[in-house]
């Protein structure tokens, strides 16, 4: 903390005396922590395997095959559980989502052992972002000094991927994938007991109970009636889309990537995957758990998405804990203990994707281009500077604390840079604009993320108290 408050300082100090004459190209050192990127482990009964139960024929029923289903299948189903996969359609996705895996993101593979799902999948490897603006062009590279050579970035068709953990989760005897739509889940004063879903191709509604439901079929879930409306989008079949991205978007691509990007417009095959933004909401209801894009989405101009979701599947550890699911107050209290503990991850997530959003993002406003244009500066500055941004931005930490802190720095080096040469009354006012834009635009996104679970730790404590403990 003492080497962070320096490096705060030193921050300060740079935007107030010299923010243009020290903006260089540095090459990037990392100081991230030293580890393994594993969670804390939890108690697990008969060595790690929770054995099914006698004369039931499910243990839980995940609905969805994505980034979550899949994984969450092949895990449970390696502890020991019968698990009963129910997808619309499983054959290779060919859309776009999730097609960046941030390092954190791969080292909660590690976790789940499941990385090797991004080999054979011409996977390629990224180390960092490039940042232009204005025609200048800042490289930030990932904090990875401290992890093994192998930890990094990974760009890949998203179908493949997919695939790849379902095959590894279909070779395991106890779990079963189907494709199917489910219509509805069944309740019983309140708690889920099963649900309804079609088989493809049949009208006819089938009848599934288990103890655990677990929902994880994306933004457009049916059965998450709290999400939102999508923003319309330009058709692409009537030609709107292509002209939109020759017109409006092929102007703001960097010079490197102009010609391919007219070149791939050209071609036609376009798509478009519209982007909600949703908190994280908790949702406990006995019998059911919502994980993934169906309880929580957020800007995609992180690529934090599957870092949050394999995070998901990393807290379900607390089920190994809990052997019996028909335990109705254990369960109650693990589903609590699991929203809990998401939520450090997904606040980090969520918050640094809106702020980054709303400060990069185009804007009339002379506050916001001198945000936009002090956040590129103090990135440019690299070394120590950008390594704390870039840890949260790719995942390596996770915590809220860090990001405040994050936030507060380049805050400092923005004021110090506006008063230069000395702090005239014009100068002072527009710092003042600056910092009220700024709060109005981290406030919002704090409060609904949900300040009480983040800022008030008895309340979180006391949560992790009512789960099963970690050890």
């Amino acid at each position: 903390m003492i080497y962070e408050m320096l490096a705060a300082v030193m921050a300060f100090l740079l935007g107030f005396v010299s923010s243009y004459s020290l903006r260089g190209k540095k090459n990037a050192r990392a100081s991230a922590k030293n580890g393994n990127g594993n969670e804390n482990s939890l108690k697990s009964c008969e060595n790690g395997m929770c054995q099914p139960e006698i004369g039931a024929s499910t243990d839980i029923i995940i609905v969805g095959s994505g980034v979550v289903g899949s994984a969450l299948a092949y895990t449970l189903g390696k502890d020991g559980r019968r698990v009963h996969v129910i997808e619309r359609d499983l054959t290779e996705p060919d859309r776009i989502v999730g097609e960046l895996l941030q390092p954190g993101a791969y080292l909660r593979l590690i976790d789940l052992g499941l990385e090797d799902c991004v080999k054979e999948i011409d996977a390629q490897r990224v180390f960092g972002f490039s940042v232009y603006k204005d025609g200048k062009k800042t490289k930030l590279p990932y904090p990875l000094k401290n992890f093994h050579p192998d930890v990094v970035g990974m760009g890949f068709h998203h179908g493949r991927f997919i695939q790849r953990m379902l095959k590894k989760a279909s070779n395991l005897p106890n779990v079963r994938l189907e494709q199917g739509t489910v219509t509805s889940l069944l309740e019983d004063n309140g708690n889920i007991k099963g649900m309804q879903y079609k088989c493809k191709g049949s009208h006819q509604e089938i009848t599934a109970h288990a103890p655990l439901i677990i929902v994880c079929d994306g933004c457009c879930s049916n059965l998450q009636h709290s999400l939102c409306d999508p923003e319309k989008v330009p058709y692409v079949s009537s030609g709107e889309m292509a002209y939109y991205l020759k017109t409006k978007v092929a102007p703001q691509v960097p010079p490197e990537l102009y010609n391919a990007f007219l070149a791939a417009t050209e071609k036609g095959n376009i798509k478009s995957m519209p982007n909600r933004s949703m908190p994280a909401a908790s949702h406990p209801t006995l019998g059911a758990l919502l994980m993934g894009d169906a309880v929580n989405m957020l800007h995609p101009i992180t690529g934090g998405g599957m870092t949050a979701a394999l995070s998901d599947v990393v807290v379900r550890n607390l089920l190994r804990f809990l052997c019996n699911l028909n335990d109705s107050p254990s369960l109650c209290k693990l589903l609590e203990s699991f929203y809990t503990q998401r939520k450090q991850v997904a606040f980090t997530i969520n918050t640094l994707a809106g702020a980054a959003y709303k400060v990069l993002c185009a804007s009339p406003d002379p506050a916001r281009k001198e945000m936009r244009q002090a956040c590129f500066d103090y990135l440019s500055l690299g070394c120590t500077f950008s390594n704390g941004s870039l840890a949260l931005l790719s995942g390596l930490k996770l915590c809220p604390l860090s990001l405040i802190f994050q936030v507060f720095v380049v805050g400092l080096y923005a004021v110090g840079r506006s008063l230069l040469p000395f702090p005239s009354p014009s100068r002072i006012w527009s710092v003042a604009r600056m910092i009220l834009g700024g709060l109005g635009i981290i406030f919002p996104i704090i409060n609904a993320e949900g300040v009480r679970q983040m800022f008030c730790p008895v309340a979180a404590l006391q949560s992790y108290l009512r789960g099963p403990p970690i050890i």
